[in-house]
Formats: C-alpha cells, structure tokens, sequence
C-alpha cells in the first residue's frame, strides 16, 4: 500500500502552503510555489514505482489535472 495516495479523507491536514518538502525513500519533492499538477506530479514521482501508474491515473480523472 503506497502512503502516497490522491486524496485525504478524514484527517488532520497540513495546510499545502505550509508544505514545502516532502522527502520519502524514493526521493524528495519540493512543493513550494508549484501548481496543484505540478505538486501532484512531484509527489508521484517520489512514490513507490508499484503505484505510480494508479496515481497518474487517479491524478488525471481530478478537475484541473488532465
């Protein structure tokens, strides 16, 4: 299961505008000043290789993202 999914639901989130780098063992992404897609497609690109697919799919069905 990947840890890097497309959306939260019932969490306690931090605003994005206070994220501006998330590191996991594929990588790190940095987040600040980018658009929503772009951060999208940094936070994919740091994600487990098995997922990546299934998030660019999910990423892509998301308003704004195709």
């Amino acid at each position: 299961m990947s840890r890097v999914v497309p959306a939260l639901s019932g969490a306690a989130i931090t605003p994005r505008t206070d994220t501006h780098i998330v590191v996991t063992e594929y990588g790190s992404a940095e987040l600040k000043g980018k658009s929503m897609k772009e951060r999208a497609q940094a936070l994919i690109a740091i994600a487990h290789p098995d997922f990546r697919d299934t998030l660019e799919k999910s990423a892509r069905e998301l308003p704004g993202f195709a």
